[in-house]
This record gives C-alpha cells, structure tokens and sequence, in this order.
C-alpha cells in the first residue's frame, strides 16, 4: 500500500493527503514530524534527507517534496479526472504549484509560525507584519485570476488547485486580518464543497 509520512497538520503533508483521497487511492499515513519525531532517525533519513515532511513510498519508489508527489500520484492515478492530457492546459494549471513554492511559501510560512506555531514570546511581529503585507498581495494574485475562471485549473478543479487551496484553508481561517478577495473566497467555499477536503485540509492548524 502507499505510504504517505508526515504528521497531518502540515500543509505540505495536507497536499499530499488531499490528492490521495481526491483519487481514491488507498495510502497508510504515517505521522511523522514535529511532536512525532521520526524524521531524524537514519532510517527516515535514508529516505528523505532532508529530514522533512511529506515523503511518499509507492511500489519501491521514494519521493520527497510535497507539489512532486502530488504530480506523481496524479500522472500515475488521476487520468483523467485531474491529469489534464493537454500540454498547455497543464501548464496553465501547474504554474500554480510553482508560484506556490517560489513566491507564496515564504511570506506564509512568516504569518504561520508567527500566529499559529510559536508562543507568543518567540514571535517575530516585524516578519509577521511583512508577511501578512506581502500574503495579502499574493492572494490578490489569486483573486484576480479566480475572477475569469471558477478554479485555478480552468473550469474544473484540477492539479493546479492543490498546492494553493492548502495554503488558502490556513490563510482564511488563522485569526488575522486580511484584505477581501471575493473571488478568492468564493473559490473557497467550492473547494469546501468537497468532502475529501473537508479530510485531508481542514483539519487543525496546530
């Protein structure tokens, strides 16, 4: 059976998970990470040096990095419900996995530990003020290409929706002021239509 390892209120892991259940694919999870530990022992090292979470066992293969095993598990088991067979429509739809990475993970990751993960006389306000700033103008980015299209995929959900609509459940429900992005939370609310991200997202944020 497919092994997903990581504890499940990882954002990165909570990928992963949702791309799991959107494909019925049959995973055993792991927790691993944070208070579970497990991601230092040489055995998990040897399978992801890094020592972070996810990581992803499928029949003898081993990956690391989280928007990776989602493309993996949708080329291997998503046609043709979310692997989009057009080469453009694919990479309209995954540019979004690779802005997630390159442009929204660090300001988030500067809200997240500051208001979800660090006590609150370990809290940096300057990075979190910079962060909430710079969120807000990344999740406008978001809004203004919801308002031409229902999912960041297209007119379907798809691969591109993933990565995002993780960050998007944290960003919409940590207890901070944010800017209105209609759009944005319009697509939200679809994306909360879905029981299997009812599952694998919107689970604690601790």
């Amino acid at each position: 059976m497919l092994k997903i390892w990581g504890r499940k209120n990882s954002t990165n892991v909570k990928k992963a998970l949702w791309a799991a259940e959107e494909l019925g694919v049959p995973y055993e999870n792991i927790p691993a990470g944070g208070p579970y530990g497990v991601v230092s022992d040489p055995d998990y090292r040897a399978k992801n040096p890094n020592g972070l979470v996810p990581t992803l066992e499928d029949d003898g293969l081993v990956l690391w990095e989280s928007n990776t095993i989602v493309r993996y598990l949708v080329a291997k088991y998503g046609q043709p419900s979310l692997f989009l067979a057009d080469p453009a429509a694919r990479a309209d739809a995954e540019r979004w996995m690779d802005w997630q990475i390159s442009s929204l993970s660090g300001p988030f990751r500067d809200v997240f530990w500051n208001v979800v993960r660090l006590p609150p006389e370990q809290q940096d306000q300057t990075a979190k003020e910079r962060g909430l700033k710079d969120c807000s103008r990344l999740f406008g980015i978001v809004d203004a290409a919801l308002a031409n299209q229902p999912y960041l995929s297209g007119e379907e959900f798809g691969i591109g929706d993933i990565p995002v609509g993780c960050f998007a459940y944290a960003w919409l429900e940590m207890p901070i002021e944010r800017p209105e992005h209609p759009h944005l939370a319009a697509w939200y609310e679809r994306l909360k239509q879905r029981p299997v991200y009812q599952k694998a997202v919107m689970t604690s944020l601790t």
